[in-house]
């Protein structure tokens, strides 16, 4: 099959098209012919080297963290697909590879495609989607009525987040450009700050969340948390895996 291989960490290290055998499946998994997938930061991090110690993928290794396609073949102990199901995942760490026409997923780890999403819209939900979930409900476990603060509303995890906020009953202020005022309001942002413009960190002084997907030094801005509320700053780090991600401080 032909994929993109990354041959060599670094940062200026392009990925190649390469032909290589389809990959292998274990009994649990499912083998997924690749209609659409997606680029995230995550990607470009790990070819760059910038997680060799948390992901030491051993060169030469296919990326690709999101896919929506086709099950091609089923192991023997995969009951919920069959052939033909259209599906989308994440697939496990160390089983990535969806810049590929083929990857190999864990059944407990794919999912049926909506019938009314393409595949390449079903390609740019799982990462992003994933970790606005595990952010907000898994470990600040929001609540109907609390005030959250999501940083970089028009990105990936932010517009995810917004969404889900709002469907969790909270009230969101975000930060993002003039350009994208509508879009991040259209998806349910309450209060929107342009961070060319405004001072956020004044803005946010009385929320009780605060996700933060941007770098270090933003996160230790984003501070002053309500009076009385306990000041949960989540930091997606990149888009780590689970394992490795971790809370602000």
């Amino acid at each position: 099959m032909k994929a993109y291989v990354v041959e060599r960490y670094g940062k200026k290290e392009k990925l190649n098209l390469r032909e290589i055998p389809e990959p292998d499946i274990n009994d649990d998994e499912v083998l997924v012919q690749v209609h659409a997938t997606a680029v995230n930061l995550l990607d470009s991090k790990i070819k760059g080297g910038e997680f060799k110690i948390l992901l030491p993928y051993k060169t030469p290794f296919v990326l690709g963290h999101d896919v929506a396609g086709t099950v091609v073949r089923v192991g023997s102990k995969v009951r919920q697909f069959k052939p033909g199901d259209a599906v989308y995942s994440r697939p496990d760490d160390f089983r990535i590879g969806t810049f590929a026409e083929y990857v190999a997923v864990k059944e407990a780890s794919l999912a049926i495609k909506p019938d009314n999403i393409t595949m390449e819209e079903a390609a740019s939900l799982p990462l992003v989607g994933l970790t606005a979930w595990q952010a907000l409900v898994e470990k600040a476990k929001l609540k109907k009525g609390q005030k959250v603060f999501i940083q970089a509303g028009s990105g990936g995890v932010g517009t995810f987040a917004i969404q889900l906020a709002k469907h969790l009953g909270g009230t969101v202020a975000t930060t993002t450009s003039a350009t994208n005022t509508a879009m991040v309001k259209s998806l349910g942002a309450d209060v929107v700050i342009d961070y060319k413009k405004d001072d956020f960190e004044k803005a946010i002084r009385d929320y009780d969340v605060v996700l933060n997907s941007q770098d270090a030094a933003t996160l230790k801005m984003c501070s002053g948390p309500r009076e009385g509320s306990f000041p949960f700053q989540v930091h997606p780090t990149l888009l780590l895996p689970r394992r490795s991600r971790r809370l602000g401080s």
